[in-house]
């Protein structure tokens, strides 16, 4: 499978991307120039910088307790150097602080310090409205959306399958009941679906944005298992397992759902795609994560206004970054389609 899915261009583009975001993902804090907890270093003197600006920065030891990797890798590092943006540096204790009528006032420190205290940082995507790191906030952002995407996939296919899988089964007053479930959610949009969710929880954070959009996307797995479970169920093996005495919940989990894995497979990686789209829409609503923690969606509401002036790149980038993912997502399902399809074969 995995060799068909190289012989496809844009199948092994999607893949290729997918797996270097999971990588930076991964990594996260432990690679972000900016490591505080949810890349939230703010310095209101350097916002709107743009791409690849270099700032020079005062950089003071505090007197916390360092902090492992662990937790750094986990949440970030709260334990991090004081930075002070600075114009020009003048040791042992005097330098020009950013101003914005660009006057040049020389400020004295109670600290001394020297070339040592002076670092030199660039901001290789520039600085949003508060003076954080724009990168370190789209590859934290990524893990947002990926974990997103993930549990929600997750709840999709554990509720999806089950429906799907008994409806198509044992039919009767059960297929009626699943499919009326099934028709009236399928009547509602997933993004209303998902903000009705949303509403009914009093806190907003990860695990309500989980259930809104998992809750919100089980219907066409349900559906599509039902079809091939349906088809399935009449074939001579599964006849041949009923006369030998096997129970329904064998005859389901070892051998029916073994053989419909691959369109649940393409489902769920579409499903991804959706549930990424339906994350960054309830973050930009005000509805999904909540600040400061970065996320896509969110990152562009608070700089869709930037668009029309000089710092348009705010909200472009994160922008891009949902549509080429969302992009890889279905490209990747495409071409698994393909592989698995006996038809083609």
């Amino acid at each position: 499978m995995l060799k068909k899915i190289v012989k496809n261009k844009l199948g092994l583009f999607g893949l290729l991307f997918i797996v270097f975001l999971l990588t930076l993902s991964f990594l996260g804090y432990l690679i972000t120039p900016d490591s505080s907890p949810q890349a939230n270093e703010i310095h209101l003197e350097i916002a709107l910088q743009k791409p690849a600006t270099e700032i020079q920065f005062l950089s003071f030891p505090n007197d916390k307790k360092g902090t492992s990797v662990i937790q750094k890798w986990i949440s970030g590092d709260p334990n991090g150097q004081e930075r002070i943006p600075v114009l020009k540096v003048r040791t042992p204790n005097q330098y020009v602080l950013f101003n914005k009528n660009g006057n040049e006032v020389w400020t004295t420190s109670d600290r001394s310090f020297s070339k040592e205290n002076i670092i030199s940082k660039t901001f290789w995507l520039g600085t949003d409205r508060y003076g954080r790191d724009v990168l370190s906030r789209v590859i934290i952002g990524a893990r947002i959306s990926l974990l997103v995407g993930f549990m929600s996939v997750l709840i999709t296919l554990c509720i999806g399958t089950t429906l799907g899988l008994l409806s198509g089964y044992f039919g009767g007053w059960v297929d009626t009941a699943v499919l009326w479930l099934i028709n009236v959610v399928w009547s509602l949009p997933s993004l209303l679906i998902a903000i009705a969710i949303s509403f009914a929880f009093q806190e907003k954070g990860l695990y309500q944005v989980f259930l809104a959009i998992g809750l919100s996307m089980w219907v066409e797995l349900a559906r599509i298992v039902r079809g091939q479970v349906l088809q399935i169920k009449e074939m001579e093996y599964i006849q041949a397992a009923k006369v030998l005495g096997f129970n329904d919940m064998r005859i389901l989990f070892k051998h029916i759902l073994p053989n419909i894995i691959a369109p649940i497979i393409v489902v769920c990686t579409a499903n991804f795609a959706s549930a990424i789209l339906l994350e960054a829409g309830l973050s930009f609503l005000g509805l999904g994560v909540q600040p400061p923690m970065p996320s896509w969606g969110s990152m562009i509401k608070e700089h869709y206004n930037y668009i029309v002036f000089d710092a348009a790149f705010l909200a472009i980038i994160p922008g891009f970054c949902i549509m080429i993912l969302v992009m890889s997502f279905n490209f990747l399902g495409n071409a698994l389609r393909d592989a698995l399809d006996v038809n083609l074969k």
